[in-house]
């Protein structure tokens, strides 16, 4: 059964922990260069299958003890905020342009990109963690998959102007506070429960 309230739980997490990663580059460097329905296309198909994959690897935390599950949550969120908080800029990465501007070149570009640079990546894992937590893979999926849709939207379409309003400092900073604050809970459940 599909709770709003994970969901809207996990789209808070994966949004703020995806904002300050490549992906909100990517889409921002393809979108000035292409059509950007075309690139939006691409990159939320690829999310849509590393959400996928992320929901299966959580799924099957979740037939192990609750307890164990909740430490190595815990232990995973604790090393997401760790490495959030000790990431440093990779600046910006070379993006090949397609031959040409067609909806095919351009939405498997994107598509392509995506697949590769988030494959492993920090919101993956997270998806993972938090399908493990939750035990509800169609709430933490929808959640996970939007946040991503959105943050991607964002970086093709106004991540220019959201840049120069809000630091990537700050929005690295409240990832890392959300990630530290979901820790503590699933520890505290770990000892507690």
């Amino acid at each position: 059964m599909f709770s709003l309230t994970v969901a809207a739980v996990v789209f808070g997490v994966v949004f703020l922990a995806e904002l300050p990663d490549k992906t909100a580059l990517a889409g921002l460097m393809l979108g000035t260069r292409y059509r950007a329905s075309y690139v939006f296309v691409g990159v939320a198909a690829a999310f849509a299958v590393h959400v996928s994959l992320a929901i299966a690897a959580g799924s099957v935390l979740g037939l192990l003890p609750h307890r164990l599950v909740q430490a190595i949550v815990g232990v995973l969120f604790l090393a997401g905020a760790t490495m959030l908080l000790l990431k440093k800029d990779d600046g910006e990465e070379e993006i090949r342009k397609p031959a040409d501007q067609s909806f095919w070149k351009v939405s498997g570009a994107g598509f392509m990109l995506i697949l590769v640079a988030e494959f492993g990546d920090l919101t993956q894992i997270m998806t993972a963690n938090l399908a493990a937590r939750y035990d509800d893979p169609l709430s933490v999926g929808i959640g996970a998959v939007l946040a991503l849709w959105a943050v991607a939207g964002l970086g093709i379409v106004g991540g220019r102007t959201l840049m120069r309003y809000v630091p990537l400092r700050l929005i690295t900073k409240v990832a890392a506070l959300v990630m530290l604050t979901l820790a503590g809970f699933s520890l505290y459940e770990a000892v507690t429960a």
